[in-house]
């Protein structure tokens, strides 16, 4: 039988309406085997999701003060989906166990990796269906990375074991027993970790949106949906702000070569778009596949005679950067400068000494920083098909009024990024999008 893996985000298991509407969907489908879930989010506008609420608690916890009513609203939360949708189960023991624990000071992970755990355990109740906790198939190594190949090895183990089961996503275990978990919306890439060790033959992540947009509904009103996207694709916008998916989830299935499907929880006939590992297929019309903006950064311009004759420049003005643990974001140079996109907030701290480090390590004829910048990438795999395209953006930022920081093209002709002032993001997304989607 064929496998499919099933994610659902907060938004399709946020009360026993979702949890329905969820059970209709993998019931619909035999090969829909295994579920991940995420913690309830939120109901309405001005409600909080349930992991925030975790948050709460331990932050509660740290300044000694009572978590009783906060608590109380999350064991309301469950309680009121287990009453809702007439199971006959008490998670009583559990709630007094995790606000025990977290009273006693287990650690931020632990409290926020609960509320996937709880969530898990009412829905395989509800399901039938088997209950795995990540905790015994998801590991981190001593320095707090992941271990891939050993969680490959068990879940693939403890899933031959279950034809049907839940999965908690977001959080796994360190080798001293700790919980650790992903950053935010890390429920994703355990989705794809057990699709690599399921054999997946297609990964469905269910949200409440109708798969990927060719932009920000918040920049573009009404962007039209992708309908099919390749990895490489989806990394580039993922990066770039573009949030559907969790950029690391991409990795586990693209190194498998299982293909992703978008789905809405809440419009289950639409087809939502597909994650492929390639297609020779693209919309001639718009020619690129999507548009994502990223605020909050800064670049350090080098400049100096010769620089280009200069052996070993480049490494050297890195291995400052490498020293104060600094990752950079693009590397625009020209003959005689060089440019270094960084995050604002990860040079903050050090500002004044990574001019001075850089300026000792290879003495420039002048080097600056400057903040406020905004990076774009307009990605498509038509692109290297279509004459001009590069040309089209800058025209469209250029008739709006923008000034151009920073321009490059990948060999690749994959992406074109575009660098822009941060206050003129949202408008050159918007002259961009409106320069290659006609009506």
């Amino acid at each position: 039988m064929k496998i499919k893996v099933v994610k659902f985000g907060g938004s399709s298991l946020a009360d026993a309406e979702h949890f329905r509407r969820v059970a209709e969907i993998v019931k619909s489908d035999p090969e829909r085997r295994y579920v991940v879930a995420s913690a309830p989010g939120k109901r309405f506008a001005k409600d909080t999701k349930v992991t925030d609420l975790l948050y709460r608690c331990y932050e509660l916890t740290r300044a000694h003060e009572d978590i009783s009513a906060c608590f109380d609203e999350i064991a309301g939360r469950y309680n009121s989906i287990i009453r809702d949708l007439g199971l006959n189960y008490d998670i009583g023991g559990e709630l007094d166990y995790i606000k025990n624990a977290i009273l006693h000071h287990s650690g931020r992970d632990f409290a926020a990796s609960r509320g996937e755990y709880l969530n898990s355990l009412i829905l395989a109740k509800f399901l039938g269906f088997a209950f795995i906790d990540a905790e015994s198939v998801v590991c981190f190594r001593d320095n707090g990375a992941f271990d891939e190949e050993k969680t490959n090895d068990l879940l693939r183990e403890e899933l031959a074991a279950h034809p049907y089961a839940v999965i908690p996503g977001f959080y796994g275990v360190m080798p001293n027993g700790t919980i650790k978990t992903f950053s935010r919306g890390g429920s994703d890439i355990t989705g794809s970790l057990v699709a690599r060790a399921a054999e997946a033959t297609l990964y469905e992540n269910w949200t409440d949106v109708s798969g990927c947009l060719m932009a920000d509904p918040r920049i573009v009103k009404d962007p039209r949906p992708i309908r099919t996207v390749t990895y490489r694709e989806l990394r580039e916008l993922s990066y770039m702000g573009a949030t559907v998916l969790h950029e690391d989830a991409i990795f586990p299935v693209r190194y498998a070569g299982i293909p992703i499907n978008i789905r809405n929880t809440n419009a289950p006939e639409e087809p939502g778009t597909m994650i492929v590992s390639a297609t020779n297929e693209y919309d001639a019309d718009t020619v690129i596949t999507g548009i994502a903006g990223k605020k909050g950064l800064s670049v350090i311009t080098i400049e100096k005679d010769m620089m280009n004759a200069e052996i070993g420049f480049g490494r050297r003005v890195l291995e400052v950067l490498e020293e104060y643990e600094i990752s950079f974001e693009h590397l625009p140079s020209g003959v005689d400068t060089m440019s270094v996109v960084i995050s604002t907030a990860a040079i903050e701290p050090w500002r004044e000494r990574l001019l001075s480090a850089i300026n000792r390590m290879v003495r420039p004829d002048s080097i600056v920083i400057e903040d406020g910048l905004a990076l774009l990438a307009v990605v498509g795999r038509g692109m290297v098909k279509s004459k001009g395209t590069a040309a089209r953006v800058c025209d469209a930022i250029s008739n709006a009024g923008i000034n151009i920081r920073m321009i490059d093209q990948g060999s690749s002709e994959l992406n074109i990024i575009v660098g822009v002032e941060e206050a003129d993001m949202e408008a050159a997304i918007n002259a961009i999008y409106k320069e290659f989607v006609k009506g």
